[in-house]
């Protein structure tokens, strides 16, 4: 069995998705029946500021992987779509005269899942979506009245067509539930979410916890529009500022927006460092006192559920989020000496701080049932079956 694999993103770019997208490629290659599995994906463009060599070809017995270079982008939505739009004919060029027995693509902004579908029935086989994000949902948040009266109609017209191609869907989060399949009843769902990498696992152990002078209160990943950090963390930084200090790793399209409004505010207990390697990040939770989440206060977001709270729940150190709907119900059931507090509500993040128990919180029970390795185990064999459909719709 011959399966064809689309993600934007793969190792070593550093973000959920190539992560995720690893991970469900380590349990296929333990199916016998799957003989090849062709993956076409990036050279690593996630951040700008962090560069890691690929090779553009790899394989080994099962695995060929193909990565295809994208022109530079700085985040922004016109170069992000040139660099999609260089990727979408590269793999329709790789593929031309190749012949599949499925089509699997994993996509946060709807256009990786859309070449699956186009592919899928270009070749007239099966296709499998892992959807991360609901992207008609956040542009409808994000973009202004009139810009959004323009797209979402082409938005929507692109998910309808999709989805409807797709023998089965995967959702990361069991909160994009309603919103598919009150649109799209009659389709197959599971939900396989993110969870902790036993990589990941392994390394919990690395890095000497210190005594800060300040509490350090940790946050690693994008530092974009869903984050919300550009206008949310200045302020609050600037009223813990005798007790608290910020590290942020990542990078992202609001970033100097970000630096712009901390260096306004004259806030001097943030520090922003450029990604760093896993390996690197390890040591980073463990220096830290509290380790921090924010999502933007959109609509949208209260059906996500972010890949880092798996992370940070594993690490043991007490979690601050700024998070609403399925991502604040998740945590309350599932992670002890967590608190949550409304996004961009400096306030009660303020005093949420006052709440945390800074010692370490046994979380063994958590790591049992969100181990990565587990769900996409699960995943792999549920991807199998589709394979395996001798007709798609």
């Amino acid at each position: 069995m011959k399966i064809l694999f689309l993600s934007f993103y793969y190792p070593p770019d550093l973000c959920a998705g190539s992560f995720r997208a690893q991970s469900l490629i380590e349990a296929l290659k333990k199916q016998d029946k799957i003989s090849e599995i062709d993956i076409l994906t990036t050279i690593p463009n996630r951040y700008k500021s962090f560069k890691k060599k690929s090779t553009e070809i790899e394989s080994d017995d099962i695995i060929k992987i193909r990565r295809i270079e994208l022109p530079k982008h700085k985040s922004g939505m016109l170069d992000q779509s040139r660099a999609f739009l260089k990727f979408f004919l590269n793999v329709l060029k790789f593929i031309k005269g190749k012949d599949y027995d499925m089509v699997f693509a994993t996509s946060s902004r709807l256009m990786t899942a859309f070449l699956g579908a186009y592919i899928s029935s270009k070749i007239r086989k099966p296709l499998y979506l892992d959807i991360r994000d609901i992207f008609t949902d956040t542009m409808s948040d994000i973009l202004s009245n009139k810009f959004s009266f323009l797209v979402n109609p082409i938005l929507n017209y692109i998910e309808k067509k999709t989805i409807r191609k797709a023998v089965h869907i995967n959702l990361v989060s069991a909160g994009f539930s309603q919103y598919f399949k009150q649109k799209y009843p009659q389709k197959k769902y599971s939900f396989y979410s993110n969870g902790i990498d036993d990589l990941f696992l392994k390394n919990l152990d690395k890095g000497i916890p210190v005594k800060n002078s300040k509490i350090v209160i940790l946050y690693a990943g994008n530092i974009g529009e869903g984050q919300g950090l550009n206008d949310f963390l200045p302020t609050f930084a600037y009223k813990t500022k005798d007790s608290y200090h910020f590290r942020i790793i990542g990078d992202g399209g609001k970033r100097k927006c970000l630096e712009e409004n901390l260096k306004l505010l004259g806030v001097r207990n943030v520090d922003i460092i450029d990604p760093i390697d896993r390996s690197e990040l390890f040591k980073e939770y463990k220096k830290a006192d509290i380790l921090f989440l924010h999502l933007n206060n959109h609509n949208a977001f209260k059906k996500v559920l972010p890949s880092k709270i798996f992370e940070y729940a594993a690490v043991g150190k007490p979690i601050l989020a700024g998070v609403s709907g399925y991502s604040a119900e998740f945590l309350k059931k599932y992670v002890e000496n967590c608190y949550v507090f409304e996004p961009c509500n400096v306030n009660m993040a303020v005093d949420s701080l006052e709440l945390l128990d800074l010692s370490h919180t046994d979380r063994k029970s958590f790591i049992r049932e969100f181990s990565r390795s587990k769900i996409m185990n699960e995943m792999a064999a549920s991807i199998l079956s589709v394979a395996n459909t001798n007709s798609i719709k």
